[in-house]
């Protein structure tokens, strides 16, 4: 009896896991009712301050890119604020997106009969294919295998919980942090223009954002 029972605890966390390795970019892709994106993509930011440019990282992040995209088509991000700016001596934080107490927000996820405005978390290893949803890093030497870290013009996801993001807001950081690596989805990176990042201050707001290529 013992052993009939091991046995049938082993197969079924054998089948928990295979089934958990299921949950793949397509999986979400299709459950988000995402036109899943899995190539970088350019996109321009047109602000109060001035543009600049960002590369979108959609090989490795498909979901949070593609959701993302999303979101520039339906224009939600068309003079909205950068709502909030946080400054510490060598580190600027600049939030922007629609920020969850906006009624814009509510009628938004009203509209597409969104229940949770939340994406999975995104990260990706260099030694593995796909991205891992739902994860973040514990251990810190962990940290030495992921393809993106932030740096400079580091564009992330806020997150929602614990291993999600939300599916508007997002942040831009002015230099590297190490303590947030693994811990937010990292899907884009300035690629020119970083000097209208860093003169944005509170109110300053999104004019637009357009596709490049």
């Amino acid at each position: 009896m013992l052993k009939s029972l091991t046995l049938i605890q082993i197969l079924f966390l054998v089948s928990a896991c295979s089934f958990k390795n299921d949950f793949d970019s397509n999986y979400y892709c299709q459950k988000l009712k995402l036109s899943c994106t899995k190539y970088n993509k350019i996109i321009l930011f047109k602000t109060s301050k001035g543009d600049f440019e960002v590369k979108l990282f959609g090989k490795d992040h498909p979901v949070t890119v593609s959701n993302f995209l999303e979101n520039i088509h339906n224009g939600i991000y068309v003079n909205q604020k950068f709502y909030k700016i946080i400054n510490y001596p060598k580190l600027k934080f600049i939030h922007g997106g629609v920020n969850p107490e906006n009624k814009f927000f509510i009628e938004y996820n009203q509209t597409l009969n969104k229940t949770s405005p939340s994406i999975p978390l995104e990260i990706k290893f260099k030694e593995e294919i796909k991205p891992k949803y739902n994860y973040q890093i514990k251990n810190p030497s962990e940290t030495e295998n992921l393809v993106f870290t932030f740096e400079s013009g580091s564009i992330a996801m806020v997150k929602s919980g614990k291993n999600n993001s939300s599916s508007t807001e997002f942040f831009f950081v002015t230099n590297k942090i190490p303590a947030l690596d693994g811990r937010y989805s990292i899907f884009g990176r300035i690629i020119g223009g970083l000097d209208v990042l860093e003169k944005i201050k509170k109110d300053d707001y999104i004019v637009d954002v357009q596709i490049s290529n």
